[in-house]
């Protein structure tokens, strides 16, 4: 068999007929139907039922669709780092970032790294915790950025940031008159809350159940960002990244630090065995002074309760 058969056999099962693989692969339905029965007379397996003239996949030929995809997706990996290296060479930093620190602090620590002087092309992809170590795994980023609500087996990993959450509201809102919130406070207030499976709202909602106290959730968001964003139209109020909440600090964001610890936490995730190239080190360093910068800028904000970052 050869990767012309593969391919083939992969349109049959994801269109779920002969003619319909044929239609998108631009070749007739009965030379599709040839190789299907070459490609079982290669392999030895009885790969689909013929049931009134249609096939109907067994559970070998499932079976097999499973490793058929993980072919396909290292061959596009492959592709994929072609191209990169015939468009750009070996100087080119891919960076994989959840979007809690990819839109803002990466933005900064990027503007500081100064690529353009460097002579290095980037990539900065931001994309979902699971994207992002999807992306590390695959060798398609050279490193990435992620929340710590995953597990990271098989990946070498280093702490990033590890900030108590804050209260973020408008400026004209009763809290914003308190040097700090309390947990009694929040049940006051509409709040917008984080989606279920962000591990900062699970942190927050345990230490609530352990008081007694629950939250009057008015609308659930997946992103920080959103949560700020709406806190400053006046939606309700919200737990926020601090380093997320600043970008807005300066378009009247009112940040209050919690009495209570609730965590957000962020993770570098690199391929295990795999060396960082130089710019890849320098970038992360740039990452590590930006941070600490963040962290300075933080601390009038928060009557200086925000915790520097590890080092």
């Amino acid at each position: 068999m050869d990767m012309r058969d593969i391919e083939i056999f992969r349109a049959v099962m994801n269109a779920g007929s002969t003619s319909k693989a044929a239609s998108l692969l631009d070749i007739s339905q009965p030379a599709v139907s040839q190789v299907i029965k070459k490609f079982e007379a290669e392999s030895g397996l009885r790969l689909f039922d013929r049931v009134r003239g249609r096939l109907v996949p067994t559970q070998e030929a499932q079976a097999l669709l499973g490793e058929v995809d993980l072919y396909f997706a290292g061959f596009e990996n492959l592709k994929h780092r072609i191209r990169s290296l015939r468009q750009f060479g070996l100087q080119r930093l891919a960076i994989a970032c959840f979007p809690a620190l990819g839109t803002g602090f990466m933005a900064r620590a990027i503007a500081a790294f100064e690529p353009e002087r460097r002579g290095i092309a980037m990539s900065l992809q931001i994309m979902s915790s699971r994207e992002v170590h999807q992306r590390v795994s695959s060798g398609r980023v050279d490193f990435g950025l992620m929340a710590d609500e995953l597990a990271v087996t098989g990946m070498e990993r280093s702490s990033f940031t590890s900030f108590p959450g804050v209260i973020v509201m408008p400026r004209d809102h009763p809290l914003a008159r308190k040097s700090r919130v309390e947990p009694a406070d929040l049940v006051h207030y509409p709040f917008i809350s984080l989606n279920p499976e962000d591990a900062g709202r699970s942190r927050l909602e345990e230490a609530l159940r352990a008081l007694g106290l629950s939250l009057k959730t008015v609308i659930e968001t997946p992103f920080t960002n959103s949560v700020c964003e709406l806190a400053m139209r006046g939606v309700g109020i919200g737990l926020a990244n601090p380093i997320v909440a600043l970008d807005y600090a300066e378009r009247g964001l009112v940040l209050r630090p919690l009495s209570i610890d609730v965590s957000f936490k962020s993770l570098l995730i690199f391929r295990a065995g795999v060396p960082l190239s130089e710019n890849a080190r320098e970038l992360l360093t740039t990452m590590r002074i930006q941070l600490e910068h963040d962290v300075r800028q933080l601390q009038p904000l928060l009557g200086g309760r925000a915790r520097k970052p590890p080092l």
